[in-house]
């Protein structure tokens, strides 16, 4: 009988010759399966210079998570001169500011990180990416918004702006979400598309330290966005203040929206 299996039983049957040939073959039918690759690759990047979050070893766990269930490949650093050059961007297709602040990056990893967006990238803001690098004015455009101040963390009413967008269709058109709620300065780009805002009668908005005053946005008072910009993509969401936040399955349904979209640029469509 002939032996189908090249099973150390079956190759004992055959000459020295012929088990050389047939381990050849072997080998070489291994060597031809492709390796895994995972469907994009993101940098989670969480290096902040002023107010450091309690909340960004629960963010990085989360979306490490995320990557893992969704077939991402996560590279987690703080390090800006590890991760802002040529070599290292050039092995992602998207960068995640995660709870950063202050100025973080140096002008030649600035410039870096330009190109990258530049080449099709996409950039992907988590609350105080709002509150980073104030003086860096290309930032800021792609952030699309800055922070002004905020009030004590409260309870509020979200509100649904736009579900046709990735990571949206598991919020209700108005929700209970609680959260650390910025006041945000004027729009920086006229490119932004609304996706979440906050109900400012739900909550008490007026918030007054370090000389800073703010009294609210008034009837409009956006919290996630996103826009085409310098050749690449950019999504911010202000959601994530608290580390409960990265257990909340609407969050990081709506987080990892954000994300896929700013990597690959796909979409869906509301029903």
């Amino acid at each position: 009988m002939m032996c189908r299996l090249l099973s150390a039983a079956c190759l004992a049957f055959l000459p020295a010759a012929a088990r050389t040939a047939a381990l050849t073959v072997v080998l070489a039918a291994a060597l031809a399966v492709p390796a895994h690759a995972a469907q994009f690759s993101v940098l989670l990047f969480t290096k902040s210079t002023a107010w450091h979050h309690d909340a960004v070893h629960a963010g990085v766990s989360a979306i490490q998570a995320l990557g893992k269930r969704h077939d991402v490949d996560v590279f987690w650093t703080a390090d800006a001169a590890r991760a802002m050059n040529d070599a290292e961007l050039g092995k992602h297709q998207a960068v995640i500011f995660l709870l950063t602040t202050g100025d973080v990056l140096d002008p030649a990893q600035q410039a870096a990180f330009e190109r990258f967006i530049r080449r099709g990238g996409g950039f992907v803001g988590v609350h105080s990416a709002a509150d980073t690098e104030y003086d860096w004015p290309w930032y800021t455009r792609m952030v699309g918004h800055m922070f002004h101040i905020h009030p004590e963390v409260q309870t509020a009413v979200l509100k649904v702006e736009q579900a046709n967008f990735p990571g949206m269709e598991r919020f209700a058109p108005r929700t209970l979400f609680t959260d650390e709620w910025y006041e945000y300065g004027p729009a920086r780009s006229d490119q932004l598309v609304y996706l979440l805002s906050v109900d400012e009668s739900s909550y008490r908005p007026y918030a007054k330290w370090d000389g800073r005053e703010g009294k609210g946005m008034g009837s409009f008072h956006p919290v996630s966005w996103y826009q085409y910009y310098d050749g690449g993509r950019a999504f911010y969401t202000g959601l994530g203040h608290l580390a409960g936040a990265y257990d909340d399955p609407a969050f990081l349904h709506h987080l990892f929206g954000g994300i896929y979209w700013a990597a690959t640029g796909r979409g869906i469509a509301a029903d």
